[in-house]
């Protein structure tokens, strides 16, 4: 497991100046480079930290960032400098098949939304007749069929602004109508399209798939990146030609949502199993496994109550018997997290600690457990306000009015700053941010009523609530933050 994320756009020299800088610390006897070294070097503390060698300075460093050798992340970045995917600003002199295509597609930006969907659409009239990528994300089968005729290499030849093949546009495209877009999909995937295509965006290491830009959806929410129209046919599709179902970032991305479509379309194409797919064989180390993959998945469902599910994974054949890096059993996040009928048909927790317990019973919102934990321990409350100060902004994200409202009637902050994704202690926003980034009204009034100042900015992007509202286009939390 890596210790250590690659930034966005990461490339080999970043890590070569990281082994160089290792290599240096290590010969000054620099405590946190010696510390590296002990951890990730498979015969501990260098002896003679003088002679410590650059080679071994990359096998640490490669280590550390969950590479099983230097060798493997070199053939790592060959495989992203040949796959990178990074929206770039528009060129002045743009051809208009290019524009359109930029407006068309998804890029998984900030930029993602309806308007530009629209602003492509308007531009249909202007297009050339003779470009099938265009034609692919425009929905046009008559010109993608013509086109074919006359050179069927069109339907794996790379094109448009990003150089990607005519599916991908065609799978990343939200131009309406759509309803020519399976009778496409399968006319190139018979001329040869690659149902697996695939690009690493911004250099990072889980693949934006053909699947992925189907089944769509991501942090920006439904509205600016919704699914394709005809994402379940679609899926289906390239499914029964190859594409292979083990699809990370399609996990991602539909997770935030409880609907579970998209897994019983994946789970028939053999979901969990296999080695990975082409993706997982080209990166390797930097990859999930299929059943990683599904860990991931079933901890998310489980922090987040998402029982249909986690009933769902366990059918399938996912076994929860497992711990998350800080050594957590499912059972005890669900308990943790508010979910108690969720953590016995997990296993149970019959040992659970006390701070767990009384967490747990916070965000289910049920003093009466409270109170019978802090009599059996006056010092627990204390003990919970210390580990974790922000949880009120868990609360805010998670379970609502409730749950808030009992964490400041027992004096919890409330404009303490926590991560509105998890009950941990990083202090990243506010409530009154999450709130606002939710458009969720109701608490963004219960929380200036309780006093939350508005004015405070989150520690990653330097923004007070109203810029998450504005950020987001949410015009009744603009209303009320103003």
């Amino acid at each position: 497991m890596p210790t250590v994320t690659l930034p966005m756009n990461p490339g080999l020299d970043h890590l070569r100046k990281l082994a160089r800088r290792l290599q240096r610390a290590v010969r000054a006897r620099e405590p946190r480079g010696l510390d590296l070294v002990a951890t990730h070097h498979p015969d501990g503390a260098p002896a003679d930290p003088a002679t410590f060698k650059l080679s071994a300075a990359q096998l640490v460093v490669a280590r550390a960032h969950g590479f099983r050798s230097w060798p493997a992340v070199v053939r790592y970045f060959a495989v992203v400098d040949a796959h990178r995917w990074d929206p770039a600003d528009v060129p002045a002199d743009e051809p208009v098949a290019h524009r359109f295509l930029r407006l068309a597609c998804l890029t998984y930006s900030a930029e993602d939304d309806p308007a530009r969907w629209a602003a492509a659409a308007a531009l249909r009239p202007e297009l050339p007749d003779d470009d099938v990528w265009a034609a692919a994300a425009a929905n046009d089968r008559a010109t993608v069929a013509r086109r074919l005729r006359g050179d069927p290499t069109l339907a794996t030849r790379p094109g448009g602004p990003y150089g990607w093949r005519p599916l991908f546009y065609l799978a990343y495209s939200r131009v309406s109508p759509a309803d020519d877009a399976p009778g496409i999909a399968e006319l190139l995937l018979g001329h040869g399209a690659d149902p697996n295509e695939g690009y690493l965006w911004h250099g990072l290491p889980t693949p934006f798939t053909v699947l992925t830009g189907v089944f769509g959806e991501g942090e920006q929410g439904a509205a600016h990146q919704p699914r394709h129209p005809h994402s379940s046919a679609l899926a289906r599709l390239l499914l029964d030609a190859g594409a292979d179902p083990n699809d990370a970032q399609t996990l991602y991305n539909r997770q935030f949502r409880s609907d579970d479509d998209f897994l019983e379309i994946l789970f028939d194409a053999g979901l969990g199993t296999g080695d990975g797919g082409p993706w997982h064989r080209r990166l390797t180390d930097a990859t999930d496994t299929p059943a990683e993959m599904l860990r991931r998945l079933l901890l998310w469902a489980v922090v987040h109550g998402q029982a249909a599910r986690v009933d769902l994974l366990l059918r399938s054949g996912v076994d929860p018997g497992f711990r998350d890096r800080d050594g957590r059993t499912p059972a005890e996040l669900a308990l943790r997290n508010g979910y108690p009928e969720l953590a016995e048909r997990l296993g149970g927790v019959p040992d659970a600690d006390p701070v767990t317990r009384w967490v747990g019973a916070a965000l289910a919102a049920d003093p009466s457990t409270l109170d019978e934990l802090e009599a059996a321990d006056p010092g627990l409350r204390a003990r919970v306000r210390e580990q974790l100060p922000g949880l009120v902004v868990w609360a805010t994200a998670s379970r609502g009015a409730p749950a808030l409202e009992t964490l400041l009637a027992r004096g919890f902050d409330v404009d303490a700053r926590g991560r509105a994704d998890g009950p941990t202690p990083m202090e990243w926003e506010t409530a009154l941010h999450a709130a606002a980034g939710e458009n969720r009204t109701d608490l963004i009034a219960l929380l200036l009523a309780r006093g939350a100042d508005p004015t405070i900015r989150d520690a990653r992007f330097d923004g007070t609530p109203l810029d998450w509202a504005t950020h987001f286009h949410h015009a009744e939390a603009i209303e009320l933050l103003r």
